[in-house]
């Protein structure tokens, strides 16, 4: 949990560095996921949703920005995000 609570932590810096506002809600059954709103692009996790969960949605809606494979990210976050285009479409 630990290693999932820092990589979602540094997902978030990430998605931040790369302009996003990231918003965690209660959204009941929805999963959350990228949109855009007044021309900014945002990212709505569902705080309901456990870290992993959330780390993996948030990955998901930064994974099609063609700026997030030159952003410096740790081995492990690297890893993950590949994982996460690896899946198909939820």
């Amino acid at each position: 949990m630990a290693d999932t609570l820092g990589l979602f932590h540094e997902a978030l810096q990430l998605a931040r560095d790369l302009g996003y506002e990231v918003r965690e809600e209660p959204l009941g059954d929805l999963p959350g996921g990228r949109c855009t709103v007044n021309g900014a692009t945002r990212v709505l996790l569902n705080l309901e949703r456990p870290v992993a969960e959330r780390l993996d949605r948030l990955l998901a809606a930064l994974g099609p920005d063609p700026r997030l494979p030159g952003e410096p990210k740790s081995r492990l976050l690297a890893a993950r995000c590949e994982a996460v285009a690896a899946r198909p479409p939820a």
